[in-house]
């Protein structure tokens, strides 16, 4: 028995040096998001932190239409970038999850 808990606490911690790893790794995935005309390109990492904007001189011209952009391309990079990361980082943590009747966490 205390083998068995042994081996989970084990195995628990190298899935947790593994989430680490992928974490860091996470911060060299990058996740582009660009406007259908090309005139506002956002990058930015798995792990959420925005790299670059490339804003078009024609979209400085009015306001009101960048500000529009920003919103509704940000959010979708946000959410693409989130998607990457959870689907990482969840393949990582079910991989490494002892099996212990009962608890079904990521089924």
């Amino acid at each position: 028995m205390f083998g068995d808990l042994m081996g989970m606490m084990g195995k628990i911690k190298e899935t947790q040096q593994k989430i680490e790893e992928t974490k860091k790794r996470l911060d060299t995935v990058m996740v582009s998001e660009e406007s259908s005309d090309g005139l506002l390109k956002l990058t930015m990492t798995a792990n959420r932190r925005l790299e670059n904007i490339s804003i078009d001189d024609r979209l400085l011209e009015d306001r009101e239409q960048l500000e529009d952009y920003l919103v509704v391309h940000m959010n979708n990079l946000i959410e693409k970038a989130g998607k990457v990361n959870e689907a990482e980082l969840g393949a990582v943590a079910k991989e490494g999850m002892p099996d212990i009747p009962g608890l079904d966490l990521f089924k």
